[in-house]
């Protein structure tokens, strides 16, 4: 059903990532193009009916067969240095020369081998989910995750919006050498993480990112759409998982804004910080973080989560305005009461952002049953049957 090379073609393009030399000229550094290009699967209408019900999707929807590729791109790092990125871009087997584009962005990873380009999971199922219906579907795997080099900027919208709109770019390259002048108009969705980085996209498309796209449509799932409020109560340990979420945020936020200047003076056991590097899986990092936040952080930096200044407290401002604008197009929010780690009340803060600024758009609450993983399963669906309509 799906190809067995999935690792070898990780590997080729780390080789093909690690081959980018830092005096490239600039024409070789055009941001979205392509550097390679590695096949992940094949499957055709049937197999793709059965692989949706297995990762417990809607199969309703299936058109076509699809063609998933890891598409490997120039872009630039968080503090605007020229690296590559990679993408799963899903092709669906049709004849349509002009397909119209979805935009899948995936939730918090701390492992670079859990994306959608490099492993199969949830956030491949999505992108497979809208190609099979249709549309040409790029899913990034952000800075430092799947083939990309370096550590990954977690929760840091500018960064993922850059390497957003270079896989978008990307897809298009790779569009165009198949034949394929792909609609301008871009959806754009994501869970988790990737609810959050949905707003942020959208924005830069509305605004001009690349005159070449258009933003088509938004549909945030489950997102932190205000960070402050989750980073201040999972000071308190209110929040499902706030050790891991707080320590990867922490460590990450600390590479790009410099937060400490040792790792001692954030965290009770330093030793912690590696555990974010990109190379350990979630079973590797859980068992060795502790219960609490307050055993988590030394006293000092706590009070600083809880009470931020400076340089911290101007980074939550910013990324908490990523509601604050008028969309053009329809925002439908997704989320759940039964929600406990992205907690529904970010999500109503996003609806009431986007209505005073008035924004079309919708909440729907998916009810008290639903946890954070459960959402998505739900609400594609609803996502793809809505983007069918338009």
């Amino acid at each position: 059903m799906t190809s067995t090379r999935i690792a070898a073609a990780a590997m080729c393009a780390l080789a093909a990532a690690a081959l980018v030399p830092a005096t490239a000229s600039a024409s070789q550094q055009t941001r979205g193009s392509v550097v390679a290009v590695h096949p992940v699967s094949t499957m055709d209408v049937q197999q793709v009916g059965t692989y949706l019900r297995h990762w417990g999707l809607d199969a309703s929807r299936v058109r076509f067969g699809v063609d998933a590729k890891q598409v490997i791109y120039r872009t630039v790092d968080a503090h605007g240095v020229p690296t590559t990125a990679s993408s799963l871009v899903v092709v669906p087997r049709n004849d349509d020369r002009s397909p119209r584009q979805v935009t899948w962005l995936h939730g918090t990873t701390a492992y670079r081998g859990s994306v959608a380009s490099v492993r199969d999971g949830n956030d491949r199922a999505a992108a497979v989910l809208f190609a099979a219906a249709g549309h040409l579907t790029t899913a990034p795997d952000y800075l430092g995750l799947g083939a990309g080099p370096g550590p990954h900027p977690y929760v840091d919208a500018p960064s993922t919006v850059t390497a957003s709109v270079d896989a978008l770019r990307a897809t298009g390259e790779l569009a165009a050498q198949q034949g394929r002048r792909p609609d301008r108009r871009v959806f754009v969705t994501g869970h988790s993480q990737g609810g959050h980085a949905t707003m942020a996209l959208g924005q830069a498309l509305q605004r001009g990112a690349d005159q070449r796209l258009r933003l088509g449509g938004l549909a945030p799932v489950a997102g932190p759409m205000k960070p402050s409020l989750l980073v201040a109560k999972g000071a308190n340990d209110e929040i499902a998982n706030s050790v891991a979420y707080l320590a990867y945020w922490t460590v990450a936020w600390n590479r790009v804004h410099h937060l400490y200047d040792d790792p001692a003076e954030a965290f009770r056991d330093p030793s912690i910080v590696r555990l974010f590097d990109g190379e350990h899986r979630n079973e590797d990092i859980f068992p060795h973080l502790p219960r609490t936040v307050a055993e988590l952080f030394t006293e000092s930096y706590l009070a600083r989560v809880k009470h931020p200044t400076g340089v911290l407290r101007a980074k939550l401002d910013e990324a908490d305005r990523y509601c604050d604008w008028r969309p053009r197009v329809p925002v439908t929010i997704y989320s759940s009461t039964g929600d406990r780690d992205t907690l529904i009340e970010t999500s109503e803060y996003c609806d009431e952002r986007l209505e005073r600024h008035h924004a079309r758009s919708t909440l729907v609450d998916l009810g008290a049953g639903v946890d954070h993983a459960g959402v998505p399963k739900l609400a594609l669906p609803r996502i793809l049957a809505d983007l069918d309509r338009r």
